[in-house]
């Protein structure tokens, strides 16, 4: 069977011109002090001095102004093992000195069924996160390993994600990893960059400015709506036009912080 998904804007979007405007919000708030907000990759900061450097360079600075970086919100150190049975199993590597609570961490980080793998003897991982980004205009959303950081410790593995319009179907996002050398132990502290969120306007040149966003009865109604589709259907894509015609009419309203006195 073959699918080709059509996605087109049918609302009144306004005049397509200045910066597009993405929010983000945790769907749930519960300990949510230890997500950090979205950062946008920059090399600004770095050297400038030479009018040749890199971080001068407008196809570098645009590349990154359309990346903006999560970070890892607790310590990660575990190893992949199969119990007496040969049933797949993670050990949490850190034991009483860990930071994360087992059941916390049990919650949070779990494996794939092996039935489900990609490939045959690595086993996918995945990590839930309460991170939603959501939009009110055409805007797909990539989600990507952290390219532009550098680590001295490489993972035993690859990290993959996907691609989907964050104006018809925000969804609480997972990080997924494939462990290619599961003799290895992953290891991520806290802080480390996890992936990188990117995101693709209309017209391509429009640039991103991110909010934090409300999660307003409007948005969780919506997002109760599309939840948990993937369990019942293989192809989501499929949907969007179902779940675009009973899209309210605003998902993203800004949250007003009380500005930091100096």
């Amino acid at each position: 069977m073959q699918l080709s998904v059509r996605f087109e804007n049918t609302r009144d979007t306004g005049s397509n011109s200045g910066p597009v405007t993405v929010g983000w919000c945790l769907n749930e708030t519960k300990a949510g002090i230890i997500y950090a907000p979205p950062e946008r990759v920059r090399s600004v900061d770095l050297d400038r001095s030479h009018a040749k450097s890199a971080s001068r360079c407008p196809a570098v600075i645009n590349l990154e102004s359309r990346h903006f970086l999560i970070r890892c919100p607790f310590d990660i150190h575990i190893g992949f093992a199969r119990d007496d049975k040969g049933k797949p199993v993670l050990r949490n590597l850190n034991g009483a000195a860990s930071t994360i609570r087992a059941n916390k961490l049990g919650d949070k980080l779990h494996l794939v069924g092996e039935a489900e793998w990609r490939h045959p003897g690595v086993p996918t991982l995945q990590l839930s996160l309460p991170y939603l980004f959501l939009c009110d205009e055409p805007v797909y959303m990539s989600q990507v390993a952290p390219f532009m950081h550098y680590s001295r410790e490489p993972l035993p593995g690859t990290i993959f994600g996907g691609r989907f319009p964050i104006n018809v179907w925000p969804r609480p996002l997972m990080w997924a990893f494939e462990w290619h050398e599961p003799q290895k132990p992953l290891k991520i502290a806290r802080g480390d960059p996890l992936f990188y969120a990117c995101f693709e306007t209309l017209p391509q040149d429009r640039g991103v400015a991110m909010v934090e966003a409300q999660r307003t009865p409007e948005l969780l109604e919506y997002l109760e709506l599309i939840s948990g589709a993937v369990n019942y259907v293989n192809q989501t894509f499929s949907l969007f036009e179902a779940a675009e015609a009973r899209r309210p009419e605003t998902l993203v309203t800004p949250v007003a912080r009380r500005s930091r006195q100096g």
